[in-house]
């Protein structure tokens, strides 16, 4: 029988093991597949698991679909710092963003989930873009407004899309990266490197809007990552 809404119960021991395997054994098909051609049969296969296994615990496949796009190891949820702080806040979106490609395998498929999606939508996207990229969005616009101590308009839009993008472009081009220069990222010292250079970057956008807007900001010092400090 079909559930519309998965029933949440108590896993048993191996229960958490079992999901985990359903996680990523979707991750690797609907990346693939996308959600259409992927069936039941061939998700239980793949992570060696009974094909009931799937409804005991996301309801349906479609409830499968949405835990992957909720899976904090793939898609951590963003929350940015309080804005009185700009550098943590914005460090904050781009660890969200590079952190997991320390998991390469795992952030190359989530990308190929993400294009399907937008590719073949189902409403997933449209509801991570509701739930996670205009909420972390928002916020770091209300963040810039404060800093710049001026009211939201189409430039603090610009600078907050432009923020979010470098960690996109990192995301998004881990085969450009490869080719050209792959000690950028293929360390989690290396991608620790980068969040600190982005975040430098980003405080410099944010440095050079304040110019554009004749606003005078006192300069930050924005706080080296643990690992990557001298």
């Amino acid at each position: 029988m079909k559930l519309d809404t998965p029933v949440p119960k108590e896993l048993r021991i191996d229960g958490q093991e079992a999901r985990t395997r359903l996680l990523d054994a979707a991750l690797t098909l609907f990346a693939e597949k996308g959600f259409a051609a992927t069936s039941i049969r061939e998700l239980a296969l793949a992570a060696q698991v009974n094909v009931s296994a799937i409804s005991y615990y996301f309801g349906d496949k479609a409830g499968l679909y949405r835990a992957l796009f909720q899976d904090p190891r793939i898609n951590p949820p963003v929350a940015l710092a309080p804005a009185a702080n700009l550098a943590e806040a914005i460090r904050g979106l781009l660890t969200a963003m590079t952190e997991p490609l320390k998991q390469s395998d795992a952030a190359q498929q989530c990308v190929k989930l993400f294009m399907r999606e937008m590719l073949e939508p189902t409403g997933v996207w449209q509801a991570e873009i509701e739930n996670n990229i205009q909420p972390a969005h928002l916020a770091l616009v209300d963040g810039l407004c404060r800093h710049l101590a001026t009211t939201v308009d189409d430039d603090i839009h610009r600078l907050a899309f432009s923020i979010a993008g470098l960690g996109v472009m990192l995301q998004l081009s881990t085969d450009v990266y490869r080719t050209i220069r792959p000690s950028l990222n293929d360390t989690p010292q290396a991608i620790d490197a980068y969040t600190d250079r982005l975040l430098e970057y980003a405080l410099t956008m944010v440095a050079a809007e304040a110019q554009r807007r004749q606003i005078v900001l006192p300069q930050p010092s924005p706080t080296p990552h643990p690992e990557t400090a001298p």
